[in-house]
């Protein structure tokens, strides 16, 4: 379980096949100051696990369905990641509950900066679209972000915008995300059981036959 709050921005050093996945490793003095075997580290909003680990770096498996959903497919030695250890139990949550399991990918349409912010719409896939919500939660690349603006439910192309401070800027690799660029997205993990809850017929409760055990 993770937080969306980045500690730090990795870049990944090594790409090699490993099966129909590939083994990424990824520089990451903080992330891995207290990491053992086992341990999961959120990469860009996608959890992965700790497999190998040196002084200021770690190795992890892809499996195929994560580079279907996400944008490490086609990564390669040198890109930027973001990058947060679980959280532990007695920490502050200073995001939002995020999984780290990716629903899909988006797409930056738009960029506008502001005095001091910058405003990003991202569009999204349609079956995402009714999961993001006008001032809830969506992590974008594993950051936790506040929606500031959404498009209407007859939209043909659904979008979602967020207002990104100067420390969400500095810290993540949002800072340099243009018009074009896949992003990695997580919706909010209510919405999505509201959703499957909604898909059900409702049924009424079991009452418990006269004379059966209490």
């Amino acid at each position: 379980m993770f937080t969306g709050i980045i500690e730090e921005i990795g870049a990944v050093t090594a790409v090699a096949p490993s099966g129909d996945g590939l083994r990424l490793t990824v520089r990451a003095p903080k992330a891995v100051s207290d990491a053992g075997h086992g341990d999961s580290i959120a990469v860009s909003g996608v959890c992965l696990t700790v497999v190998d680990r040196g002084e200021d770096w770690f190795t992890a498996d892809v499996m195929r369905q994560t580079l279907d959903m996400s944008t490490l497919a086609g990564v390669a030695a040198g890109r930027a990641v973001n990058l947060e250890r679980a959280t532990a139990a007695h920490g502050r949550l200073g995001g939002h509950i995020v999984q780290g399991h990716i629903d899909g990918t988006g797409t930056v349409v738009e960029v506008r900066p502001g005095a001091e912010w910058r405003v990003v719409r991202i569009a999204l896939p349609a079956h995402l679209a009714p999961l993001v919500v006008d001032k809830g939660s969506i992590a974008v690349d594993g950051v936790s972000l506040t929606v500031s603006a959404v498009s209407t439910p007859e939209a043909a192309e659904p979008w979602f915008e967020v207002s990104l401070i100067p420390e969400t800027l500095e810290a993540t690799t949002l800072g340099t995300r243009a018009a074009g660029d896949a992003v990695n997205l997580e919706t909010d993990i209510l919405a999505r059981h509201v959703q499957r809850l909604l898909a059900f017929p409702p049924t009424a409760p079991a009452v418990p036959k006269e004379g059966g055990s209490r």
